[in-house]
């Protein structure tokens, strides 16, 4: 609470990267008038309310037979008081989908400081329609004081933690750190503590900025958000701002480094403005699959 307190509100300085857009209000203001007054902002709300479910398969070489064909749904960057229309949305994608976990990788409200009430009360709406069981971390916009509602929802928050989750008898771990992009509060040995050393583990971290960490504690899959996948992309889906310290090969979709294999979502919600452009709002879900031979 300490560090939020003193850093929360910062444009410059703290956090992997040095400046943060989200706490520059005149630039929030200024992109907000530019979109209306080209006319672009309505089509880009628009497009910010077109969730698609990608199916992405992901072929573990640890992973326990009883787990094979085990679905995870994925969501992140949700930014929940920004547009409640962008909740409705989401909502009528996750009604009909099939899965048997459920994790969201951080960012629940759309300021990085203030209140949080409009947040939580959108993430009710949005829990009422999630199977259970569900996990979940905290973001670079969420602060530690929201964690009792989000639990109270029947959200379980991983702070520095893991879960065993069991089938047929085998396990594979679901393991969870803080914000590690702008508080800097993650802590992967409290996180991985105890867990066998044989286990699949599936690592939830808001920002795949912590990749080379992951490898050297041996997580075989890294779930991630954060970048939006640029949210404001160019034709063809190329961003050009980024707000993260790892290979532009990380800010969307799947990816490897060396043997650990991860996935970054362009999240299912907005920063900053409720718009997006050549950048779809995604609902991931990641269907493990048993393979000796991968890598």
């Amino acid at each position: 609470m300490n560090v939020e307190h003193y850093h929360a509100a910062e444009v410059f300085g703290g956090g992997r990267t040095r400046f943060h857009p989200e706490n520059f209000p005149i630039l929030r203001v200024g992109l907000q008038i530019a979109l209306r007054a080209s006319l672009l902002y309505w089509w880009g709300n628009w497009n910010a309310r077109q969730h698609q479910v990608r199916e992405n398969m992901v072929s573990l070489r640890r992973l326990p037979s009883a787990f094979d064909g085990f679905r995870i749904l994925q969501l992140s960057d949700f930014h929940l008081d920004i547009d409640p229309r962008i909740t409705t949305g989401l909502i009528k994608a996750l009604e009909s989908l099939d899965y048997d976990l459920c994790v969201i990788t951080g960012d629940y409200r759309s300021e990085t400081f203030g209140p949080y009430g409009a947040a939580i009360t959108e993430a009710a709406r949005v829990m009422k329609v999630l199977k259970q069981p569900c996990y979940g971390i905290l973001g670079n916009h969420d602060s530690l004081g929201m964690t009792p509602f989000l639990e109270a929802l029947g959200l379980r928050m991983l702070l520095n933690e893991h879960v065993a989750i069991e089938r047929d008898g085998e396990f594979i771990y679901i393991a969870g750190i803080d914000d590690p992009h702008y508080y800097e509060t993650e802590n992967f040995e409290q996180a991985l503590e105890d867990i066998p050393p044989a286990a699949t583990t599936i690592l939830l971290s808001h920002t795949a900025e912590t990749y080379r960490k992951a490898l050297s504690c041996g997580i075989d899959y890294m779930l991630s958000g954060h970048t939006h996948g640029g949210q404001i992309c160019l034709p063809g889906g190329f961003a050009p701002m980024r707000n993260a310290q790892h290979p532009r090969s990380m800010d969307k979709g799947p990816w490897s480094y060396h043997e650990l294999q991860g996935y970054t979502t362009a999240g299912v919600g907005c920063s900053m403005v409720p718009v997006r452009f050549f950048c779809p709002p995604e609902i991931v879900i990641h269907t493990l699959r048993h393979a000796p031979s991968a890598h």
